[in-house]
C-alpha cells in the first residue's frame, strides 16, 4: 500500500477563473473582500481533502497560509518555509505573496481597506485570536468583519469532495498507558483546581488523546474528527458523525462518555454552560463556538487547552512505546541508507524512487500503519525548499551534492520524524561549512543542561549559535512537539523563538536545526529527543537534558573536522556507538558491517 501521492496537486493556471469565480460571489453577498485560510473547524496542520479551500482557490499546497481577495487585488501570505514554494505554486499575477510574520494580514489590510468596506470570512475556520485581529485591522480602517453562514469558497467549488467517515478505533490503553475515566479524573482535577466549569475542544487530537480513540479522517495523523466538551463535574460528550462508530467501540465509549453528533453541538451548549464558566483556548477553538458558548449563556474564559499540556507529557507506557519505535524505524532507516550508498552510482534514481524505497523499508516492517507526513525527498536546489513535496513535475534525479530526506512514521506504539542528509560525491568546502554548523547546532541541543522552568524558547539559540557567528541562519523553529501516534507537529512544546511554554520531563520533541542556500543546496539534521531529569554532582536546583531517541547514523563525509570542538566530537562518536550497538544485532550481515564502517569514530 502507497501512502504518498507524488501527483501534482497545485493547480495555478487555474487561480486566475477561481479568482473571478469568488470575485462574483462577492458582489452577490454585498462583501468587498473575503478571507481564505488553509485551516478546517479543527484548526487541523493536515486537512482532509474537503477542507483544502487555499490550495483550491490558489494553488498553494502548503500546510499554513492565508489569502485574502478583495475585488481588485488579492494577496496570499505565508511563513519562512514557503516563500520559494508559493511563488511557484500560485500564479504570482493574481495573488502577492507575502511574508505571513513581516508583514502579516492585518497589517497589510491596514493600507488597503477603505472606510465603509465589508470583510468576509468563515467563523467555523478561524481562530479566536485570528478574527480578533481581522477585526481590530477593520475597525482601524472604519470597515467591517462580516461573518458568513456559509463559506463563499464552497458555493463556487463544485466538485468538491464529502467529508470523511473513517471508523472509530480504539487505542490499546497498554499503549495509552492510561485509562480513559484516569484521563477524564485528572483533568476535571485541573478544571476545578483552576475554578473553571467546563472545556470545550475542537482539537481532534485533544479528543482522541483524552478518550484512547484513533481513525483516518485525515492523511497521515490517525484521527477521527470530533469535539468534545468535558465539565469540572459530571460525564464529558464526545461529538462525532455517528457512522464512524461500530457498536462495540460506541458501546465501550459508552461507559465513559455521552456521544453525540456535531450537528447537536449547539444544544448540548445550551442545556448545559448557562452561567457557567467556560475554558476556550484562543488559539485553537474557532470563533462559532466561542459565539455559541455566549449564546447559550455561558462565560468565555480564554486559556490554553488544559489537554494539550496533559497529552503533551509522555507517560512511561507512551516513553517506552516511542524507544520500540524508533529503533524499529532506525532499523529501516539503516536498511535504506545502506541501499542508498550501493543505488545512487548507479545514476537512475530520483527523488520519488528514493522515497518509494524508504517507504518499502518501513513497510518491510510489517507493523507500518502510515507515512507521518509525505516525504520531503529532495536534490540539489529542491532540498533549499524546507517543506519541499516532490511531484512528477518537479522530479529530479539524484546528482553530486547534497541529497536531504525528510520523513517519518506512524506505528501504533510511537510516531517518528528523521532528517538526514547525505553527501553524494564530492561537495564543496562552503557545503561542508554550512554541514557542520548545521551539526553544531544539533549537537548543542542534543547536549543541552536547563534548569526546570525553561522554556524551549530559550534554548533555541544554542541551535543558531554557529550559523550566527558567520551572519546566517534558518527560518523556521529548531524544534516540535511529537505525538504518540498522533501528530508528528504536537503542542505547545516546542523549540523556538516563541516557544514560551516550560519543558517538562516526558515532553518529546524535534531537533532540527538547518541551512539553505536557495537555488542550490539545503541542510538539515534531525533526530527525536525527550526531556529526562539529569545528575550534575554539586547542582543546586532540579536540572533537565535530553535522550536521544532517533538512532541512525549521521553522514561524516561532509565535516568540517577543525569546527568541531573535542565535546563535539565526542558526541558523535558516542552516539554513533549507541546507533551501532542497538541496530547492528537487528541488521542482516552486510548491513551491520555498513553500518560499522560508516559509524567509525572520528577525530
Amino acid at each position: 500500500m502507497a501512502f504518498q501521492s507524488f501527483d501534482e496537486i497545485s493547480q495555478p493556471s487555474l487561480g486566475p477563473s477561481r479568482a473571478a469565480a469568488l470575485r462574483s460571489k462577492l458582489a452577490a453577498s454585498g462583501l468587498d473582500g473575503f478571507v481564505v485560510p488553509r485551516s478546517d473547524e479543527h484548526q487541523n496542520e493536515y486537512c482532509p481533502p474537503s477542507e483544502e479551500r487555499l490550495a483550491w482557490l490558489t494553488g498553494f499546497a502548503g500546510s499554513a497560509g492565508i489569502a485574502i481577495v478583495l475585488k481588485d487585488q488579492a494577496s496570499i501570505f505565508v511563513d519562512g518555509r514557503y516563500t520559494v514554494q508559493v511563488r511557484e505554486q500560485v500564479d504570482t499575477s493574481t495573488y502577492t505573496p507575502r511574508h505571513l510574520i513581516e508583514e502579516p494580514p492585518e497589517k497589510w489590510l491596514g493600507t488597503v481597506l477603505k472606510p465603509g468596506m465589508k470583510l468576509g470570512y468563515d467563523p467555523r475556520l478561524q481562530s479566536m485570536n485570528e478574527v480578533e485581529r481581522l477585526r481590530t485591522a477593520c475597525e482601524k480602517a472604519g470597515a467591517s468583519l462580516v461573518a458568513v453562514t456559509e463559506n463563499l469558497i464552497d458555493a463556487i467549488w463544485t466538485d468538491r469532495p464529502a467529508p470523511p467517515l473513517a471508523q472509530i478505533v480504539l487505542h490499546d490503553v497498554a499503549l495509552a498507558g492510561e485509562s480513559v475515566s484516569s484521563k477524564v479524573e485528572r483533568l476535571q482535577a485541573k478544571l476545578r483546581e483552576q475554578k473553571i466549569d467546563a472545556v470545550f475542544t475542537n482539537d481532534a487530537h485533544a479528543s482522541a488523546w483524552l478518550f484512547n480513540i484513533r481513525g483516518g479522517d485525515v492523511s497521515h495523523t490517525p484521527l477521527p474528527l470530533s469535539y468534545a466538551l468535558v465539565p469540572a463535574e459530571g460525564q464529558p460528550t464526545l461529538f462525532a458523525d455517528g457512522r464512524k462508530f461500530s457498536n462495540a467501540v460506541r458501546d465501550d465509549l459508552a461507559q465513559h462518555m455521552a456521544i453525540a453528533e456535531p450537528r447537536q453541538i449547539e444544544a448540548v451548549l445550551a442545556s448545559s454552560v448557562k452561567g457557567k464558566t467556560v475554558r476556550l483556548d484562543p488559539g485553537m477553538v474557532v470563533e462559532h463556538f466561542a459565539t455559541l458558548v455566549e449564546r447559550a449563556g455561558g462565560k468565555v474564559q480564554k486559556g490554553g487547552d488544559p489537554v494539550a499540556l496533559l497529552r503533551a507529557v509522555k507517560n512511561e507506557a507512551e516513553r517506552a512505546g516511542a524507544r520500540a519505535a524508533h529503533i524499529r524505524d532506525g532499523v529501516a532507516f539503516v536498511n535504506f541508507l545502506a541501499w542508498f550508498e550501493q543505488a545512487v552510482p548507479g545514476g537512475k534514481e530520483t527523488e520519488i524512487s528514493v522515497a518509494e524505497a524508504l517507504e518499502g523499508f518501513r513497510e518491510g516492517t510489517g507493523v507500518l500503519k502510515d507515512l507521518s507526513f509525505p516525504s520531503i525527498s529532495s536534490a540539489g536546489p529542491n532540498a533549499a525548499l524546507p517543506h519541499y513535496r516532490v511531484s512528477h513535475a518537479s522530479n529530479r534525479p539524484v546528482t553530486p551534492g547534497f541529497f536531504l530526506i525528510d520523513s517519518g512514521a506512524q506505528y501504533v506504539d510511537g510516531t517518528t520524524d528523521i532528517t538526514r542528509t547525505i553527501a553524494v560525491g564530492e561537495v564543496s568546502p562552503e557545503m561542508k561549512d554550512r554541514y557542520t554548523r548545521v551539526l553544531k547546532g544539533h549537537i548543542a541541543i542534543s547536549l543541552a543542561r536547563f534548569p526546570k522552568g525553561a522554556s524551549g524558547a530559550q534554548l533555541d539559540s544554542f541551535a543558531r549559535a554557529a550559523l550566527w557567528e558567520i551572519g546566517t541562519d534558518f527560518d523556521h523553529g529548531t524544534g516540535h512537539g511529537v505525538g504518540s501516534y498522533l501528530s508528528v507537529h504536537e503542542g505547545p512544546q516546542r523549540i523556538s523563538k516563541l516557544g514560551t511554554t516550560p519543558l517538562e520531563v516526558g515532553m518529546l520533541l524535534s531537533n532540527e536545526p538547518g541551512y539553505y542556500r536557495v537555488g542550490a543546496f539545503g541542510v538539515r539534521i534531525e533526530n527525536l529527543v525527550l526531556v529526562e531529569e539529569i545528575t550534575i554532582e554539586g547542582a543546586e536546583r532540579t536540572m533537565y537534558g535530553f535522550e536521544t531517541l532517533t538512532l541512525a547514523p549521521i553522514d561524516t563525509r561532509p565535516i568540517e573536522l577543525s569546527l568541531l570542538t573535542q565535546r563535539e566530537i565526542d558526541w558523535l562518536n558516542a552516539y554513533h556507538a549507541q546507533v551501532r550497538e542497538t541496530l547492528g544485532p537487528l541488521l542482516d550481515e552486510p548491513e551491520r558491517q555498513w553500518l560499522d564502517e560508516v559509524t567509525q569514530a572520528i577525530g
